[in-house]
């Protein structure tokens, strides 16, 4: 499809999700400017790419002049910095988005929930008591204020763990995949007998999309529509089967395990604090984003090729292990 007049879109972030939704604007014939730190190119055709520090506000609303949607699409690289480069790069957006008047679409994910017993709906409140979950709950509640106040068009997308193109180290199937493909045990964090909700990074790109172009779909959060929730062993066992590999044996890295190993590992002790989510169920319910946005999920079978293959755009083979696009 192609559109009448060009709408015009900033892309902050080139990981998946930012590179997913670049391509997805250029290909229906959008004017698409990527924006990152370094304005490397992602290899999206059509689409242009500037050097920016986003957390710069002027800049970065000099640069969203005249923008229909501005993406926040950014991940910060290091997990263990979010306190310290999330605020002033959320405000610099939001700021962004009230200066030039473009909808502000957020990409989001479970963390403001907190621990949860049931399916997550988009009705939960936002209870995190881990530093990482309060961090993601206050940035959309000052979107959100923003939004009531009249002072920007504003709308989250909130996903589950990512699999599909780019992910590497960054999912907790993926980082393991190399070393499953040679065979090797793996650990997980958590149980890996408990069902858990996974996401692909295009349908992420799909939802947020849908709901940026959606009035009606704004001031709130929307659940990317994913697949039914596997076991962390059986989506493993999956991706491997996609590319005829036999399964490996996967150990669980919990409790005192994880606490020991936290020790001599930054991440993991930033992840140890969002453990909960690998103890208990963690089923995302996507049923509203489905009846309003007709976006059904990516095929399972093919987010496990995608994900055991991790192409680039044009078919030629990744290392899985390959560092995500950020």
């Amino acid at each position: 499809m192609t559109t009448h007049s060009r709408d015009r879109h900033l892309v902050v972030g080139a990981g998946p999700v930012g590179t997913a939704v670049a391509a997805l604007l250029a290909a229906r014939g959008s004017d698409v400017t990527v924006a990152t730190r370094s304005g490397r190119d992602t290899g999206v055709v059509g689409v242009r790419h500037v050097a920016l520090d986003a957390s710069d506000a002027d800049a970065l609303a000099r640069a969203a002049q005249g923008a229909d949607v501005l993406y926040n699409c950014a991940n910060p690289g290091d997990y263990t910095q979010w306190e310290r480069v999330w605020p002033p790069l959320a405000a610099s957006l939001l700021a962004a988005a009230e200066r030039s008047g473009a909808v502000y679409a957020i990409t989001g994910n479970l963390y403001p929930y907190g621990p949860v017993d049931g399916p997550m709906t988009e009705d939960l409140p936002d209870a995190a008591t881990d530093h990482k979950g309060v961090l993601r709950a206050r940035l959309w509640a000052d979107a959100l204020a923003a939004h009531r106040a009249g002072r920007a068009r504003v709308v989250e997308v909130r996903s589950s763990d990512f699999m599909g193109p780019g992910v590497g180290a960054n999912g907790h199937v993926s980082r393991v995949v190399p070393a499953a493909a040679r065979g090797r045990a793996v650990r997980m964090i958590g149980r890996t007998d408990l069902p858990h909700s996974f996401t692909d990074v295009h349908d992420a790109a799909r939802t947020l999309v849908a709901a940026a172009a959606d009035p009606g779909a704004h001031g709130r959060t929307w659940h990317t529509p994913s697949n039914a929730p596997r076991t962390q062993e059986q989506a493993l066992t999956d991706v491997l089967a996609s590319v005829d590999l036999p399964p490996v044996r996967v150990r669980s890295l919990r409790g005192a395990g994880l606490a020991a190993a936290a020790l001599v590992s930054p991440l993991l002790r930033e992840l140890r604090e969002l453990a909960y989510q690998w103890e208990r169920p963690y089923v995302l319910d996507d049923s509203a984003a489905r009846a309003r946005f007709g976006i059904e999920p990516i095929p399972w079978d093919e987010v496990c090729r995608r994900t055991a293959t991790n192409r680039d755009r044009d078919g030629a083979a990744r290392p899985t292990g390959a560092p995500p696009r950020t």
